[in-house]
């Protein structure tokens, strides 16, 4: 009798399927991946699921079947803001996490949100190979944490009343920005803020605890909240707000696969970087169709205007995100030399 995993959960064994790959017998490996976002398929859907979705089948089929990935959409599998210390402790094996989410843990985690310090994807791209990005592999591997895929987002601001554009804008508004450092921008210009996880804005807007939700292009289209906007300023063209979104795996977990699996999750993982990219720039324009479609106002936000934001955040997150710790410091000043 051959033995696959179908006859031995019928069996009632708690034993995994053994596959024999290159002449030896491997035990078969499932992991799972978490995120908060909604739901799809492998060719519709918020991209960042396509990209999990993406990641599983090519997992599946490069191993001949030793690893399978599951994916779990929604925050289905745990609490959103739970994902991050799970992978630490190797509770979970992986998920694509949004990077400031982390920084109640890793502080050195905020700048993956630092408003006004990437504004564009070329930069964006660059942190990985140069020194910062460097610096900051080191950092969460110490943490327990290895950095699988690189994906950066734009975002814009919606706002369920008058348009959030310039500093001037912000004063009297209870405002979603998404990072402490955000937050500190924010409240510099007169906001009050609101610290919730992207998916929760929607009932924020709805029941008005808050007037205003910056965050990520996609998300701006997957949480639906063209339904209770009149106007959004766009990230397209110029944006303050860039986020480090990456799938991270746990490093307890990623330690125990044998080299040739870790080697294939790696070189998945950096493949799906390019997806990861085309899809964040397609959804950066998409959104303004959505938007000016249910009615909206929208406007993009010019380069005089984020120097404006800029200048802001320079004399209150950055400097309070340096003074957290050297490390900190030093991660800033790295990342101001990615141009």
């Amino acid at each position: 009798m051959t033995l696959t995993r179908r006859t031995l959960v019928a069996a009632g064994l708690a034993a995994p399927a053994i596959l024999t790959l290159g002449g030896r017998a491997r035990a078969a490996t499932t992991l799972k991946i978490s995120h908060q976002f909604p739901g799809g398929t492998l060719e519709e859907g918020d991209f960042r699921d396509r990209a999990c979705r993406k990641f599983a089948a090519a997992l599946a089929e490069r191993s001949k079947g030793a690893l399978e990935l599951q994916v779990y959409p929604g925050s289905s599998l745990m609490k959103t803001n739970a994902q991050f210390g799970a992978i630490r402790k190797g509770a979970l094996d992986m998920t694509l996490y949004p990077s400031p989410y982390a920084g109640g843990e890793v502080p050195e985690m905020n700048i993956g949100l630092m408003p006004g310090l990437v504004t564009s994807y070329a930069q964006a791209t660059a942190w990985k190979n140069a020194p910062v990005g460097r610096k900051l592999t080191e950092i969460l591997e110490s943490k327990g944490v290895v950095v699988v895929s690189w994906v950066w987002q734009a975002g814009g601001v919606a706002s369920r009343d008058r348009p959030l554009f310039a500093p001037g804008d912000a004063k009297g508004l209870k405002v979603r920005g998404g990072s402490r450092e955000m937050d500190l921008m924010m409240k510099a210009a007169g906001a009050a803020t609101l610290s919730i996880p992207s998916n929760e804005s929607y009932a924020a807007m709805q029941t008005g605890a808050c007037d205003a939700v910056i965050t990520s292009s996609t998300s701006l289209i997957s949480f639906r909240l063209e339904e209770l906007s009149k106007s959004l300023t766009s990230g397209a063209q110029h944006t303050y707000w860039l986020m480090w979104e990456p799938i991270m795996m746990s490093k307890i977990v990623f330690d125990r696969l044998p080299k040739d699996q870790q080697d294939l999750i790696m070189a998945i993982g950096a493949e799906l970087e390019t997806f990861g990219q085309a899809g964040a720039k397609a959804d950066d324009t998409r959104v303004e169709e959505v938007f000016a479609k249910a009615g909206a106002k929208v406007q993009q936000l010019d380069e005089k205007t984020l120097g404006q934001w800029r200048d802001i955040a320079k004399d209150t997150a950055w400097k309070d995100f340096a003074g957290k710790s050297t490390s900190c410091a030093e991660l800033l000043k790295l990342a101001e030399q990615v141009s």
